[in-house]
């Protein structure tokens, strides 16, 4: 799970204005492993990118790595 978590932030980070309030929240579900990425406001629309583009791109390369068990959600938590 650590690998996701590095991946998910060497994708995020560079894109950010503001990469010192980026923070990540593992939340373990039943079904789920969620990634909570929480961000500055004004990150928020970097993230999701025109017509959520980059956001779409991001969680297809996070969800295409191998886990076991769990499926890994990839969730943008607005402040």
């Amino acid at each position: 799970m650590d690998t996701i978590e590095n991946l998910i932030i060497a994708i995020v980070k560079p894109l950010l204005s503001q990469p010192d309030a980026f923070s990540i929240k593992i939340e373990d579900t039943p079904e789920f492993l969620e990634y909570h990425l929480d961000l500055d406001q004004q990150d928020i629309g970097r993230i999701i990118g025109r017509k959520g583009r980059t956001i779409t791109a991001i969680r297809t390369i996070v969800y295409s790595v191998p886990t076991q068990g769990k499926k890994v959600r990839l969730v943008i938590d607005e402040k």
